[in-house]
């Protein structure tokens, strides 16, 4: 069987970097980890090929040459998906559909030959069995949720590995949490699933085998969901095992913001490597995060958090939230003071949306609210549900919101904030590279020779050079990702 497995093309958003990863001669912020771990779990007699459409364009002849087309993505990828699927129809090739965009949306979706939808150590396997058998069907289900000491070393192999920026891997699956808005809980369950520390490890030394050093994404939804088992066993062994490679690896994970709470784990998670955090702060109004269930948010002054962690070493990137029904007119200079007294450069300012099997989508579909399926881009000023703010107030306020914190000299005013309060770490720093030196000079004439308000980028360049010289590669790092942030509000 030759397999052609496709990873959708992202459209341009805050999170794929576009214009960013420009900078260091990459393609794409991150892999496909998804296809490369069930690539992993077909039959080793299988010939495979992958195209990640965010590093190469899909060809005709690489479709002509599949018997067969396996195809992932997430709502975002929404459009490109029905393309490609159109394509495979008009060649006659049959499509194999998976991932969190099939197992939420198969029912909107045509042409598909064969849905594998939640998690495919489960349902992959049924599916393969009666490929064999000549009876394959065209869906597969579970409600079950899997140990994921099943899932395999991700086939490393199949990436064009010099495109990309960083690494992914995944650890747990599940979020002990159900924030109203949030679909993990309903794809991957409420009781975090974790791998072992052998398998784990494992994982680690085959991208280190591979030759890979730099940025590592640990891609969970909650990293600390098993807080227990991170402290106790995981961090621990990571530990011995970055010091014993002089720390290869950059760490990069998602967790929640009572992470600020345990001391202990966070200075497990600087020794270890980790660099960089993102966490869902979502919104400074009260009866906002009581209204979507965000109750470890709650009582805590978010701002002194946010600095805790970045003092401890650990960068914070945050999603932040507008158009909760609690939400009034002065929800914007709210989140707009949040955000710039904190010191969080890349914050992630979306609408509310309502993804299909959220406890949000059933509540809204019960009070008849629902317009439309969430098509995963959340910063493109849209909204799959009549808001109970006025619906220009919320747009022009939303809108407003964005251009305000990037704006050149609030963005880079936010940057010096978070630098004054930064303590770099002293294990696990990323080392310099070729890319870096000619990211620097790219950045140079790019930001500070052709674009409009470079007077900004050099007060930047020369504070940092002179206040924080060891700093001086984040803040460059801070000035390229402003440019790439501008070019998607500019769009909107």
């Amino acid at each position: 069987m030759k397999v052609l497995l496709i990873y959708p093309q992202s459209p341009d958003t805050f999170w794929g970097f576009k214009h960013a990863v420009k900078f260091i001669s990459r393609k794409s912020s991150e892999i496909p980890l998804g296809l490369i771990t069930v690539a992993g779990l077909l039959p080793e007699d299988w010939d495979l090929r992958l195209t990640d459409m965010n590093i190469t364009a899909l060809k005709t002849s690489d479709l002509e040459w599949a018997d067969m087309v396996f195809l992932s993505g997430m709502n975002i990828h929404l459009q490109s998906f029905q393309k490609i699927v159109r394509r495979c129809n008009e060649l006659n090739i049959k499509v194999v559909a998976g991932g969190p965009l099939a197992t939420m949306e198969y029912e909107q979706i045509q042409g598909v030959d064969h849905f594998v939808l939640n998690e495919a150590e489960i349902t992959l396997p049924l599916f393969l069995a009666d490929l064999d058998k000549g009876c394959a069907k065209e869906i597969y289900q579970t409600a079950e949720f899997p140990e994921i000491s099943l899932t395999p070393i991700p086939r490393w192999d199949l990436l064009d590995r010099p495109k990309y920026v960083s690494m992914n891997i995944q650890y747990s699956r599940g979020c002990p949490f159900n924030c109203e808005f949030c679909n993990i809980t309903t794809l991957n369950g409420r009781n975090p699933r974790t791998k072992s520390r052998e398998q784990f490890l494992a994982e680690l030394d085959s991208i280190y085998d591979i030759g890979w050093r730099g940025g590592v994404f640990i891609v969970d939804d909650n990293f600390i969901g098993n807080r227990k088992k991170l402290k106790a066993d995981i961090l621990p062994a990571m530990r011995d095992w970055a010091e014993k490679r002089r720390y290869p690896f950059s760490f990069t994970t998602e967790t929640t913001l009572d992470i600020c709470d345990d001391d202990a784990l966070v200075d497990l998670m600087v020794d270890v490597g980790f660099s960089h955090i993102f966490i869902g702060i979502e919104t400074p109004n009260k009866e906002s995060l009581a209204e979507c269930g965000k109750y470890q948010n709650i009582d805590r002054d978010i701002v002194n958090s946010v600095k805790r962690l970045h003092q401890k070493g650990l960068r914070v990137s945050g999603g932040f939230i507008i158009g909760f029904d609690n939400d009034s007119k002065d929800i914007f200079e709210a989140q707009i003071n949040l955000i710039q007294k904190s010191g969080v450069v890349t914050a992630m300012v979306g609408l509310l949306n309502a993804p299909t099997g959220t406890r949000l989508y059933e509540r809204l579909k019960k009070e008849n609210r629902l317009v439309d399926i969430f098509n995963g881009n959340n910063v493109e000023a849209s909204i799959n549900f009549v808001p109970k703010m006025n619906y220009k107030l919320l747009m022009n306020g939303y809108v407003s919101l964005l251009r305000f914190i990037y704006a050149q000299p609030n963005y880079y005013e936010r940057v010096k904030t978070f630098l004054n309060e930064y303590k770099l770490p002293v294990k696990g720093k990323e080392k310099l590279r070729l890319n870096d030196i000619g990211a620097l000079f790219k950045s140079i004439w790019k930001l500070g020779v052709f674009e409009k308000g470079r007077r900004y980028y050099w007060r930047l360049f020369f504070h940092t050079l002179f206040r924080y010289p060891r700093k001086f590669p984040i803040a460059i790092t801070m000035a390229i990702y402003g440019f790439h942030f501008r070019k998607i509000i500019d769009s909107i």
